[in-house]
């Protein structure tokens, strides 16, 4: 196993356990087979496990297979605040006992504001006394390290990166999302002042393992052929994270005895600077073939940006081209993301026609006409009954 340091020095394995995917039996997790899967990593040498308040049953399952297997001085939890359901200076305390007492420790070593959108929410977190909260956690050594996991684009990644002195961050990222969401300009923004970088979502929730188009697939296989390989999809998605020196850890959801045992080897050869030149072209025209499938050739490059009416237009148009490259579910929760989970909504309908982006497009995509289309397809019922429904939750 291969490890990189984080802020402070310590060392934590390039895999990460994302224990979100556990396999579930009836009405719960299989704890017994979770436990062996861990048990495998950490012989293999992984030490960073995730997880969440939010994610059902899975701290408790965790906290149970530590204390049954004795290996919680071993490796480092980390799990996520709800910040979105803190409502009140008590509730900081009341999630996070409650998260301890699930995990059956006396401390998390990697504690994250879970999916933070922008600058604003750390604001509303801190008018309830966030920073001062965590001082105090921190200075108990009930968390050892804040942090948070983001969804929303690289300008307000980098703006959240500065709004206080985070001691790591939690991004999606992968070689088809290389500038989606917080993407290339958030990883490097965060390494540059020395913050370590966690990455969920390597291999797009398994499309890049297992759902590539065929002419995708293919050029992967002609490329191991001719240079007698046998890398998977998914060590490839995850070698090009790897090759990153901005990368401190990649997480993959494994929920197989085989998964481990492949992304730990695949771990085990991964460093900084390894991937020819060959290679960087081969990822290219990869994600070609994949875009191909897509509606909008959009590359996220932000030259748009800013909207005068406040449109989130490479958002948007990520979140149309999910629609078509993986599921109606993905691209919903992608889209309600980065346009209503904000207090000033970023949607495709703010838009008037006025082409003020066209004119900075080097993909000279027609904007306007893909806005109306991804609009269509995207903001129906499901959508404008969370639009209605998520500020009054979040208190907007």
């Amino acid at each position: 196993m291969q490890y990189r340091k984080d802020r402070y020095g310590n060392e934590i394995s390039v895999l990460g356990f994302g224990c979100m995917r556990f396999t579930t039996r009836g009405t719960g997790i299989d704890v017994d087979k979770a436990a062996q899967e861990i048990l495998a990593a950490v012989r293999a040498g992984v030490n960073y496990f995730d997880t969440a308040y939010a994610y059902a049953g899975n701290e408790a399952a965790l906290g149970e297979i530590f204390e049954r297997t004795g290996i919680r001085d071993e490796i480092n939890i980390a799990t996520k605040l709800p910040q979105y359901l803190v409502k009140k200076p008590g509730d900081f305390d009341r999630f996070f006992y409650e998260e301890l007492r699930r995990l059956r420790t006396d401390h998390v070593d990697y504690y994250l504001m879970h999916m933070m959108i922008d600058a604003a929410s750390w604001e509303r977190l801190r008018a309830l006394g966030a920073e001062d909260w965590l001082a105090r956690q921190k200075a108990a050594g009930r968390i050892r390290q804040a942090g948070f996991s983001y969804h929303g684009g690289a300008d307000d990644f980098c703006a959240l990166l500065d709004a206080y002195d985070w001691d790591f961050c939690q991004i999606q990222y992968n070689y088809l999302d290389e500038h989606s969401q917080a993407g290339r300009t958030g990883c490097e923004y965060a390494a540059s002042k020395g913050i370590p970088v966690i990455i969920m979502e390597p291999l797009r929730g398994g499309k890049l393992a297992n759902k590539l188009p065929k002419d995708a697939l293919r050029l992967f296989e002609k490329y191991n052929e001719a240079h007698s390989l046998a890398r998977t999809p998914a060590e490839w998605g995850l070698r090009w994270l790897w090759n990153q020196p901005g990368v401190t850890c990649v997480l993959s959801g494994m929920n197989s005895l085989e998964m481990v045992g492949q992304n730990c080897a695949a771990a085990d050869r991964a460093a900084p600077g390894v991937l020819t030149a060959e290679e960087d072209r081969l990822y290219a025209d990869v994600v070609r073939a994949i875009n191909a499938k897509m509606r909008v050739g959009c590359t996220g490059c932000r030259y748009c940006m800013p909207c005068p009416h406040n449109v989130d237009i490479p958002g948007t148009f990520s979140a149309y081209n999910l629609r078509y490259s993986d599921s109606w579910f993905a691209a919903e929760r992608e889209y309600m993301m980065c346009t209503v989970f904000r207090k000033n909504k970023t949607a495709a309908s703010n838009c008037i026609g006025c082409g003020l982006c066209e004119q900075h497009c080097p993909q000279h995509i027609a904007i306007r006409d893909e806005l109306a289309k991804a609009r269509t397809v995207l903001e129906g019922p499901v959508y404008k009954a969370a639009g209605k429904l998520i500020p009054i939750v979040y208190k907007y």
